[in-house]
């Protein structure tokens, strides 16, 4: 999780908050800091202020989503204005809390976000010359090729974080489900290289960059 929010004060309560229910935490304390955090990291979710120095939350929540990123957002704010809420809402954030609000209601909304990433994903992901289809387990781009499903949900990952550096920890644990069998970098390193050979097989542009241990990147050249 990254939290952006120059309040000293509130910015400890938030990331002790987290903390306690396991979220790793990224604090930054501006916009700035923000979007370049956004850029070289995967996060599930983004909770930025939109009052900050050097550049305000809606200016950084605009140049992230331009990025093509498209991590869960909420923006926090002491303007309690309609006007206020539909800009943040038209600016790309996917929820909103105004100051003060409980810690009690975040962290559930926090936890309906949870469910509803469990059961329902983006039927069909796009990304340069790349098109897959999540439920069919399906990649296309001159052509098509079947997926299994560590496949597809790795490639899904992949392409909602393309650009970005992914450790082989964090694709494991956002490929894996708690109740399959642990998997190592191993694992993850053959299933990397049966995605590189589809990838190849579909004559897509795309590549998965990274030796075996990591990190992974999806990009197009």
């Amino acid at each position: 999780m990254l939290i952006a929010e120059d309040e000293q004060q509130l910015a400890r309560v938030l990331v002790a908050a987290m903390h306690s229910v396991n979220y790793e935490v990224t604090a930054v304390a501006n916009g700035e800091r923000a979007v370049q955090a956004a850029q070289e990291n995967a996060y599930d979710v983004i909770i930025l202020d939109i009052m900050m120095p050097v550049k305000d939350g809606l200016t950084a929540l605009k140049e992230i989503r331009a990025s093509g990123d498209r991590t869960y957002v909420m923006m926090l704010t002491a303007m309690a204005e309609v006007d206020d809420r539909v800009t943040g809402l038209d600016a790309g954030a996917d929820d909103y809390l105004t100051k003060p609000f409980s810690l009690k209601e975040l962290l559930a909304r926090l936890r309906s976000l949870e469910r509803r990433n469990e059961e329902y994903d983006d039927d069909v992901l796009t990304f340069a010359d790349l098109t897959l289809d999540n439920n069919e387990q399906r990649l296309e781009a001159h052509n098509s090729i079947s997926l299994s499903k560590k496949e597809t949900r790795l490639l899904q990952y992949l392409i909602l974080n393309a650009g970005k550096a992914l450790s082989a920890a964090d694709l494991i644990n956002h490929t894996w489900d708690d109740d399959d069998e642990a998997a190592d970098a191993q694992d993850l390193w053959i299933n990397i290289s049966y995605l590189r050979q589809k990838l190849q097989a579909v004559n897509s542009r795309v590549q998965i960059t990274g030796e075996k241990s990591g990190p992974f990147t999806l990009l197009q050249p």
